[in-house]
C-alpha cells in the first residue's frame, strides 16, 4: 500500500508530506485548496506526462516521491528483481523529478530508471480512477477487458488473439504465393523464352574477356608473326645477330679471367644473360609458329562476341547478370508447377488454424457467457446501494462472424436506470455521475480480483449527494476491506465513512500561495465535516449533524495535528 506521498515545489505546493493508512482514506478541503494538485502529483509519479509548467514559481525542479509497503506483494518483488532493483525491507520508493528545462528523471529505490519502467511498477501498485477513467467504460475494449478479468477469461482471450494472428499469417502466405503464381503464369511464355535463349547460348562467366583477347590476336595475326620473326632474326638470324656477337664477348671474357681471377662473377652474369637470350629466342620462335592466320576462326569469334553483346545488353550488363536472370526465371517458372502443391499444403494448414481459432473462440464465448450473467447479477445487487434502486445492468454479447482477434462476439454494457425502460448502451443513457457509480459498482465487484493494492478515486462523488453519498461512502469502505482506498471528495457523507481523514488547506507563505495538509480526528474532524455540510462549522446544529454522520467512525479527543508533525498515522479500525 501507499504509506506516504511526498511533494516538493509542485504547482502551489512548496513541501508537503501526505500520510496514508490502511483502509479507507479521504482527502477533503475547500475548492481550490489543492486537492486536484495532489492527485496530479500522484499521476506524475505513475507515469503521466511531465511539464516544466508544473514547477512551483521560483523553484528549479519539482519532485514527487511515493513510499509503498509491498512486503506481501511477491509479484512486485519479482518485477523489481527482473530490473536488477533490490527490495529494501519490503519497501519501494518511487521518485520522479521535473527540472525547469523540461528534463525529467526517475528512480526506484534510488536506482535510476526510465519513466516507462516507473509507470509499469506504479501501475502494479496504484490504480488511479478519476472521472476520465469512468469514461473508459464507454470503450468496447475496456468493457471486454473487465468482463474477461471477472470471468477468468483473460488467458483464453490471449489464446484467441494468438490463434487469429496465426490464421492471418497463413492467409497472407497463401495470398502472396497465389499472387506470385498468377504473375508467373502471365509471364510464363516470356520466362521460358528467357531461359531458352540464355541456356542455348551456354554462357560462361568471364567468357567475354577471353573472346576479346582471342579476337585481338586473330585480327592482328600477320603483324604479330612479322614482329616475332624480326625479333628472332635480331637474336640469331645472322653473324651480326646478338647471340653471335656474344660469342666474341665470351672469348674476350675467358682471356681476361686467365689473367685476373677476381672477376669470376662476371662469367656468371654473362652465362645468365646468354642463356636468357637463348630462351627468349626459342619462345619467340614458338610464339611465331602458334599464331594462326585463320579467317574462319576470326569470323566465329566475332559472331560469338556479337551474341554475347546482344545478351548482355538485354539481360546484363555482365554475363553473370544474364545467368542470374535465367536462374530467377527458372525459379519463377517453378511456381507455375510447384505452387499448386505448396498452396495445397498451406490450405491444409489454414483449415487447421481456422478450426483451432473456432475451438478457442468457442471456449472464450462459453467463459464470457457465464461471466456476463454473473457480472450482470452482481452489479444489479450493488446499484441500489449506490442510489440507483431501479437500475439494471446487462452485459450483452453480440455474435460476430467471422471470428475476430477479440473473439466471436462484441461485448456491450447496457443499463436501464428507470422503471419501464429497456436496457440501452451505457454511453447513451448514463450521466457523468451515473457513469461514475456504475464504474464504482464494477470496481467493488472486481476488488477481490484486482491485485493492485491501492485504489485512488478522484471526484467519485460527481453528480450525487444526500443519501446516495452515504451509500457511495459505505461502498468505498467495503472496497477498503480488500484494498487501500484513497478518495478525494467534496461530500461529507463520503468523508464521514473514512477510516483516515486528511484535510488540505491553502494559505500564503512569504507572499506566495502554498498548500498544506493535516490529519484530522475527533473534534477537528467534526469541524471539517460540519464545514462540508455547508453551514456554520462552529454551530451546535452543524456539529451535531457532523457527529451523526461520523457515527462510530468518530475518533477520540486528540484533535487536529500536522501530518508531518507527530508520530504514526492512525490505522484503520
Amino acid at each position: 500500500m501507499l504509506t506516504e506521498l511526498r511533494i516538493r515545489n509542485f504547482a502551489i505546493i512548496e513541501s508537503l508530506t501526505l500520510p496514508l493508512a490502511p483502509g479507507f482514506n479521504v482527502l477533503t478541503g475547500e475548492t481550490g485548496a489543492g486537492k486536484s494538485i495532489i492527485v496530479g502529483a500522484l499521476g506524475l509519479l505513475l507515469g503521466e506526462r511531465a511539464s516544466a509548467d508544473l514547477i512551483r514559481t521560483g523553484a528549479e525542479r519539482a519532485v514527487v516521491e511515493g513510499v509503498f509497503d509491498v512486503a506481501d506483494k511477491a509479484e512486485v518483488a519479482r518485477m523489481l528483481d527482473e530490473r536488477g532493483i533490490e527490495l529494501e525491507e519490503g519497501r519501494v520508493v518511487l521518485r520522479r523529478e521535473v527540472a525547469v528545462a523540461g528534463r525529467t528523471r526517475a528512480w526506484i529505490n534510488d536506482t535510476t530508471t526510465t519513466a516507462a519502467a516507473l509507470a509499469e511498477i506504479g501501475r502494479a501498485l496504484v490504480n488511479l480512477h478519476g472521472q476520465h477513467e469512468a469514461q473508459t467504460l464507454l470503450d468496447e475494449e475496456s468493457q471486454r477487458g473487465i468482463l474477461d478479468a471477472f470471468g477468468a477469461a483473460t488467458e483464453q482471450a490471449t489464446k484467441v488473439a494468438a490463434a487469429h494472428r496465426a490464421l492471418a499469417e497463413i492467409t497472407r502466405d497463401i495470398e502472396t504465393l497465389a499472387t506470385r503464381r498468377a504473375d508467373a503464369e502471365r509471364r510464363a511464355d516470356y520466362l521460358r523464352h528467357v531461359v531458352r535463349e540464355i541456356d542455348e547460348a551456354r554462357l560462361r562467366e568471364g567468357e567475354e574477356v577471353t573472346l576479346e583477347e582471342e579476337a585481338r590476336r586473330l585480327e592482328n595475326a600477320e603483324e604479330l608473326r612479322s614482329s616475332a620473326a624480326g625479333m628472332v632474326a635480331a637474336l640469331e638470324g645472322s653473324d651480326e645477330a646478338v647471340l653471335h656477337a656474344l660469342a666474341h664477348v665470351q672469348r674476350s671474357l675467358a682471356h681476361v679471367l686467365k689473367i685476373d681471377h677476381s672477376i669470376g662473377h662476371l662469367q656468371e652474369l654473362f652465362d645468365s644473360a646468354f642463356y636468357a637470350l637463348e630462351e627468349l629466342s626459342r619462345e619467340l620462335s614458338e610464339y611465331e609458329e602458334s599464331i594462326d592466320l585463320d579467317p574462319a576462326r576470326l569470323t566465329e569469334v566475332q559472331s560469338r562476341r556479337d551474341l554475347l553483346f546482344r545478351l548482355t545488353k538485354k539481360y546484363g550488363p555482365t554475363i553473370g547478370d544474364a545467368l542470374r536472370i535465367a536462374r530467377e526465371a527458372r525459379e519463377e517458372l517453378s511456381l507455375v508447377d510447384g505452387a499448386g502443391f505448396d498452396l495445397t499444403a498451406l490450405e491444409t494448414r489454414r483449415e487447421a488454424a481456422r478450426a483451432r481459432l473456432a475451438e478457442d473462440a468457442k471456449r472464450l464465448t462459453s467463459l464470457r457467457t457465464a461471466a456476463a450473467e454473473r457480472l450482470s447479477r452482481a452489479v444489479d445487487e450493488v446499484l441500489p446501494e449506490l442510489g440507483m434502486p431501479e437500475g439494471r445492468f446487462t452485459v450483452a454479447l453480440r455474435p460476430r462472424d467471422p471470428v475476430q482477434s477479440t473473439g466471436a462476439e462484441d461485448v456491450e454494457y447496457r443499463v436501464a436506470l428507470n422503471v419501464g425502460h429497456d436496457a440501452r448502451p451505457l454511453a447513451k443513457v448514463a450521466s457523468g455521475g451515473e457513469l461514475s457509480r456504475v464504474m464504482l459498482a464494477l470496481k467493488t465487484i472486481l476488488a477481490r480480483l484486482d491485485r493492485v493494492p491501492t485504489l485512488v478515486f478522484d471526484e467519485v462523488d460527481a453528480g450525487i449527494g444526500g443519501r446516495v453519498g452515504l451509500q457511495v461512502g459505505d461502498t468505498l469502505r467495503g472496497v477498503a476491506q480488500h484494498h487501500q482506498v484513497f478518495a478525494i471528495t467534496h461530500l461529507p457523507q463520503i468523508a464521514a465513512r473514512a477510516h483516515h481523514h486528511i484535510v488540505v488547506t491553502k494559505g500564503a507563505r512569504e507572499g506566495v500561495t502554498a498548500a498544506d495538509v493535516s490529519v484530522v480526528d475527533a473534534e477537528a474532524r467534526v469541524s471539517e465535516i460540519a464545514r462540508m455540510l455547508g453551514g456554520d462549522a462552529e454551530s451546535d446544529i452543524s456539529r451535531a449533524h457532523a457527529r451523526e454522520l461520523l457515527g462510530k467512525g468518530a475518533r477520540g479527543p486528540r484533535g487536529a495535528r500536522r501530518a508531518r508533525g507527530e508520530g504514526q498515522s492512525p490505522r484503520a479500525p
